[in-house]
């Protein structure tokens, strides 16, 4: 596997479970058949989804769907200890101990109902974690052919090279969208073009539809502007202004409304120009660039 071969876009499966959408095992099922009919075959999961429960509903209908494991790629990650009814903790905490990381690739392989993840990723970063360890389980791991590719999510560059050091990190899960420009400045998104690490960027729409403030409203008056001019959503835009970066970063979707799945992958035809892409980050900086 290359880190090519994740579709242009993901579909997040963080909310499909009781999280958010509750979506019954024949509703998963069609939500799976609808974003691999456009192009969608990638699908990011993390154990703690659900409280521990989404990757199981999602194996059920993936199993159902009776959709080849070789046409879709499946990334899940580990490490976050949460209090839920499946677990015994008590209190929140991250885990990257050996044993730990393997026990629970074995338990998202079972609840998946796969052989393999295509993408295994560390959830978020633990002061605790020895690169050592977390190294050894990774290789064991790709030697028994339970996980074809390794990352890390929401890693800053340094945390991100204290694990490469001792083993290959191919992705990094991080917060990027308009309003969440940060990694832009702060030397992520050049370090993982350096490393050739791929970008894969969660709630990529940002607060714009979300939240009421004068960078949401000057982006939502430009946007404005820009569907009339490009004749199609604004986020879609919102998602070929992230695929215009040079780091060529894979924005995840959470949606699952199916008019959007349909045409999320308009994004990646979508050829923003430069002007209007600076545009984008103006408004939502609220001054012009340097």
């Amino acid at each position: 596997m290359t880190k090519s071969s994740l579709s242009p876009i993901i579909a997040g499966a963080m909310n499909w479970g009781v999280w958010d959408k509750n979506l019954k095992t024949k509703e998963m099922e069609n939500l799976i058949h609808i974003c691999f009919e456009n192009k969608i075959t990638t699908f990011d999961h993390a154990d703690i989804y659900g409280s521990y429960t989404t990757e199981a509903q999602f194996g059920k209908a993936l199993s159902n769907s009776k959709i080849k494991r070789e046409q879709i790629q499946l990334i899940s990650k580990c490490g976050i200890q949460m209090l839920a009814e499946k677990r015994k903790n008590t209190i929140k905490h991250y885990d990257y101990s050996k044993d730990y990381i393997l026990w629970s690739v074995e338990n998202s392989l079972k609840n998946l109902k796969t052989d393999y993840l295509d993408v295994l990723l560390l959830h978020r970063p633990s002061p605790l974690m020895q690169a050592d360890e977390i190294a050894e389980a990774v290789e064991k791991l790709k030697s028994e052919g339970k996980i074809i590719d390794f990352g890390v999510s929401n890693f800053t560059s340094s945390q991100t090279e204290l694990i490469r050091q001792k083993t290959p990190i191919s992705f990094n899960q991080i917060q990027f969208s308009a309003t969440d420009y940060q990694p832009m400045l702060d030397g992520s998104l050049d370090y993982m073009q350096l490393h050739q690490i791929r970008p894969l960027s969660w709630n990529p729409l940002g607060s714009v539809f979300r939240q009421e403030n004068m960078q949401t409203f000057r982006l939502r008056k430009l946007l404005a502007t820009l569907v009339s001019k490009y004749e199609i959503g604004a986020d879609t835009i919102l998602l070929a202004w992230i695929l215009k970066h040079p780091a060529h970063i894979v924005p995840i979707a959470g949606t699952v409304n199916v008019a959007r799945i349909q045409s999320l992958m308009k994004a990646t035809e979508l050829q923003l120009s430069q002007e209007d892409w600076f545009a984008i980050w103006t408004e939502s900086m609220g001054n012009e660039v340097p």
